[in-house]
């Protein structure tokens, strides 16, 4: 099934190669089609002249060894999803502890343009075909930067509430992660479609709004009672993107795809979590009386 997450969407994004692994591929070595897929592998070389036949026991040996398994042939694994995952996550947390302790609240513009800079470096490893891990880290590190600032005043406003948010988010994780194991939650094209849907909706709507609060119009959807409901609908779109991000990375392992693609997995994760997260902290700022 092909998501319509942008990030694992991209042609050749969580794919094989083609003739990846030996496979795909009409032609062989030699030019014969359908040749051997292992040809110029140890197993498949004859012996040279000259050169001893094996004996039974080492036959027997390379019979009985372990098969090379998802990381020998360098294809994606969970471990890998989970250490690109954890690498991106860490670059995130560090640069915002930078913003927090060194940023200034009179300097909040430099939380802004990390903030423009990041969503750019954003959009081109979303649609950018090959895999750059240094670009996911500086996307990364932009974006925790801005958030550490964001956070900042959050928490000065409201003490307390960035370790709120912090919960709230491991807990729709956990919540999203058990319901798709579980079978409870099940990504098929439909799911998608409607998801989508209500999430470019949603952009478009808060796009509209950040266009009014600047021309000095004030829409109401991020306080009071429609503020709730829009922060609950934002953390809501939030788990579905966690879903996709779920069903990507599992469809990708199952079909072998490089693990270059892990980091792919890893930029995916980390969009959900900062989008739950900032729509956490909008939220509880509501329901604490000050948003």
């Amino acid at each position: 099934m092909r998501s319509s997450n942008p990030v694992f969407s991209r042609e050749g994004s969580f794919t094989r190669d083609s003739g990846y692994a030996g496979f795909g591929n009409t032609a062989q070595a030699g030019g014969q089609p359908g040749g051997n897929p292992y040809a110029g592998t140890p197993y498949a070389q004859q012996p040279q002249q000259g050169q001893a036949p094996l004996s039974d026991e080492q036959l027997y040996e390379m019979y009985n060894g372990p098969s090379a398994g998802p990381a020998a042939t360098g294809r994606m694994t969970l471990d890998d999803v989970v250490a690109r995952t954890a690498m991106t996550l860490l670059t995130l947390v560090v640069a915002g502890a930078v913003a927090w302790f060194t940023l200034p609240f009179d300097k909040y513009g430099y939380a802004v343009g990390a903030s423009v800079v990041a969503m750019v470096v954003g959009l081109v490893v979303s649609f950018k075909r090959s895999v750059s891990p240094p670009l996911i880290l500086t996307y990364a590190a932009l974006q925790g930067f801005a958030m550490g600032a964001v956070s900042h005043v959050f928490n000065t406003a409201l003490n307390g509430i960035v370790i709120q948010a912090v919960l709230g988010t491991a807990a729709v994780f956990a919540a999203m992660l058990f319901a798709y194991k579980s079978g409870r939650i099940r990504v098929t094209a439909r799911y998608q479609r409607i998801g989508i849907a209500i999430a470019l909706g949603f952009v478009l709507l808060m796009l509209v709004n950040v266009i009014a609060s600047a021309f000095g119009a004030e829409m109401g959807l991020r306080s009071g009672p429609l503020g709730i409901v829009v922060g609950l609908v934002g953390i809501g779109l939030g788990a579905f993107f966690l879903s996709l991000d779920f069903a990507s990375i599992e469809e990708a392992i199952a079909q072998g795809a490089p693990q270059r693609e892990s980091w792919r997995a890893a930029f995916g994760l980390t969009l959900s979590l900062v989008w739950i997260y900032m729509e956490m902290l909008r939220l509880i700022a509501i329901l604490r009386g000050d948003d």
